[in-house]
């Protein structure tokens, strides 16, 4: 891992203010991604551990979502501009600059990792080592939320996103790498309307098993 993630911080260094005023009132648009979130937090505080990493947080709006929701939230992102804005945009709230293969966090200690369209620029390759990364500081019955683009062929699809270079997957597809990384899905949501490229918006939610911790 490298090269496209240094291509892909830069982009989205320079398209900080742009990207968070398209992004900041957009959840108001988007019911089933509201709903998704809202499930994934009540989902966590019944955990009782209620320590949540918004994974690829951007501006810091879903982290402050989260926040608002209950949760003791923190956001991590590739890009340094991204990060410096949230922080203005959220003083109380932490936010870090982080590798999605590396976290910053201790094994097993959250509740709750969110990772909203995080992981669409991830080479298809690459996906298995950060979805494992997330169980890793996941605690035993801990929640993943992860939402990507989805399409209906049998591999991950290639695209040239408005940012930098990206993929849209089957759901079943990566259903199966959560289960490979030791977590268990059991709800998922896909909906309309499509994006502009023509695909639909996926949500998966998993737990990590009860005996289990991280680091399959």
């Amino acid at each position: 891992m490298g090269d496209h993630q240094e291509e892909t911080s830069a982009a989205y260094d320079e398209i900080v203010e742009l990207y968070a005023s398209t992004f900041a009132d957009r959840l108001e648009t988007r019911p089933f991604t509201r709903a998704m979130v809202g499930t994934f937090a009540e989902l966590v505080r019944g955990t009782e551990n209620l320590r949540a990493a918004d994974v690829g947080c951007g501006p810091g709006h879903l982290t402050a979502m989260l926040h608002d929701l209950g949760l003791d939230a923190f956001g991590l992102d590739l890009s340094p501009a991204m990060v410096d804005y949230a922080r203005r945009a959220h003083p109380s709230l932490r936010f870090d600059a982080a590798r999605m293969e590396a976290l910053p966090i201790e094994d097993g200690v959250l509740g709750g990792v969110m990772a909203h369209y995080s992981m669409i620029h991830t080479p298809p390759g690459e996906v298995p080592a950060l979805l494992a990364e997330q169980a890793r500081v996941l605690a035993p019955g801990g929640l993943l939320l992860v939402s990507f683009f989805a399409t209906d062929g049998p591999e991950p699809v290639w695209f040239d996103h408005k940012v930098a270079p990206a993929y849209s997957w089957p759901v079943d597809r990566f259903a199966e790498l959560l289960a490979g990384a030791g977590l268990i899905p059991f709800a998922r949501l896909l909906h309309d309307p499509a994006s502009e490229r023509g695909f639909l918006d996926a949500h998966l939610l998993a737990r990590l098993h009860q005996g289990d911790r991280g680091g399959h």
